[in-house]
């Protein structure tokens, strides 16, 4: 079976089943019976899929997987769950609880490969989660940390900052090919494997929706379908979406296997990615025997030459990866974020002094030692004061410039948004060098 080595004692199967699919069949309080559902992963360990993607809010999908571990004495069998907490500040008992909550459904002393997610990088208290994650993992709770949605320049910070990730899972398409702007490059150069998640699309990229009419996203099934119907509209629409397929249609049918196939191959076949993941909708669909020929397809040149060329038609899916998810267009099930939380806090505490002045600090030791604020609000104007790569008693970044500007950069995004303002406002910048 095709697998892949994300650190020496972590090896995966490069197709993962992923539980995404749980949430949305226990919609509206539906619970599915969780033997059953852990029953239904068997056949596909049996085949040599033995790892599976999960996150803390996939519905029951931790509690599935842990009756499937606990009844299976396959070694082979891997867990990758995540850990997404709401904006907002999170404390290290907060973190310890949410692992122990993770490991008390998986039933399991350790997590194989631990995922976080941030919802805003401007503000900094992501680095302070993945920090309070490797102390757990220096505990033995976790194996080894991953990130999920992290665009090209985040992940640099994190790996700069001395925070060791083995993988980043990220969307990744013939419909979104965001990851080669630079994501696939340095994570090729840091060692980092992408998984890859979205090759179909939701289904978009298969025999269902070749040469059919357009269908609003409101009245797909799914909250899979729905949200890349999005995708297709930031691609430049329905008609586009079918020539891609048209295409795609012809390679598979030379090859005779299905549309899946050639789009699940293309993927495994870029640079970085180790694995690609497949939802599985348990009791309900099934296409091992049809995923399972993905490994064994092998694209020419010229059906990769065929593929770019469709896909250079397409418009470019907006931001960098995971920006779906912090700002418009909100390329989600919902159309925005409601669905995950009801809305972004402050990232800085702010206080009001006389005069109606309003100040947002950032806790770092130099404001206290030498009495001075982030930034300051008086009426409509703020002022920022000399930024650094640093939060709290830590240099970010390393001695990497590229990540050292970038956290300034989020650092002060995070002052003005503490007081009522926003990157667009700005009107002077002063660099010192």
């Amino acid at each position: 079976m095709d697998t892949c080595r994300l650190a020496p004692d972590l090896e995966i199967s490069r197709l993962v089943t992923g539980l995404w699919q749980i949430a949305d069949m226990e919609r509206g309080g539906r619970t599915l019976d969780l033997d059953a559902a852990a029953a239904a992963l068997t056949p596909y360990a049996e085949a040599g899929l033995s790892t599976f993607d999960m996150a803390d809010h996939y519905g029951s999908a931790e509690e599935i997987a842990g009756r499937f571990l606990e009844g299976s004495d396959d070694e082979s069998v891997r867990i990758l769950t995540k850990w997404v907490p709401k904006p907002g500040p999170v404390t290290r008992e907060q973190v310890r609880a949410a692992v122990e909550r993770s490991l008390s459904r998986l039933r399991s002393p350790r997590i194989d490969l631990l995922q976080f997610h941030a919802w805003s990088y401007a503000d900094p208290g992501y680095l302070d989660c993945l920090l309070y994650l490797r102390e757990l993992q220096g505990e033995g709770l976790i194996l080894h940390l991953g990130l999920t949605n992290f665009d090209t320049a985040h992940l640099r910070i994190v790996l700069e900052s001395g925070i060791e990730v083995v993988s980043n899972q990220v969307c990744f398409s013939l419909l979104d090919r965001r990851p080669l702007a630079g994501m696939t490059d340095l994570c090729e150069q840091r060692g980092i494997r992408l998984l890859a998640y979205g090759a179909l699309a939701g289904g978009l990229l298969t025999e269902r929706f070749l040469g059919q009419p357009d269908v609003p996203a409101e009245d797909l099934e799914t909250w899979s379908e729905k949200k890349y119907r999005r995708f297709v509209t930031a691609a430049g629409g329905w008609e586009v979406l079918q020539g891609l397929l048209a295409t795609v249609h012809d390679i598979a049918q030379s090859h005779q296997v299905s549309m899946a196939n050639v789009a699940t191959r293309y993927v495994l076949d870029q640079p970085a990615v180790g694995a690609v993941l497949i939802g599985a909708r348990l009791g309900e669909r099934e296409h091992l025997r049809d995923n399972l020929r993905s490994l064994r397809l092998r694209l020419s040149d010229q059906d990769r030459a065929a593929i770019d060329s469709a896909s250079r038609r397409l418009q470019p899916i907006p931001g960098g990866c995971g920006d779906e998810y912090r700002r418009p267009p909100f390329l989600t099930a919902s159309g925005d974020l409601s669905d995950h939380f009801d809305g972004f806090p402050p990232p800085y505490p702010v206080d009001e002094g006389e005069g109606g002045r309003l100040r947002a600090f950032s806790g770092t030791r130099w404001e206290k030692l030498a009495a001075f604020s982030r930034a300051v609000r008086q009426g409509n104007r703020i002022l920022v004061s000399g930024t650094t790569a640093t939060h709290r008693d830590r240099a970010i970044g390393g001695d990497d410039p590229a990540a050292q500007t970038h956290f300034i950069i989020d650092k002060i995004e995070g002052a003005l948004q503490s007081l009522g303002g926003r990157l667009e406002d700005v009107v002077r910048t002063r660099v010192y060098l």
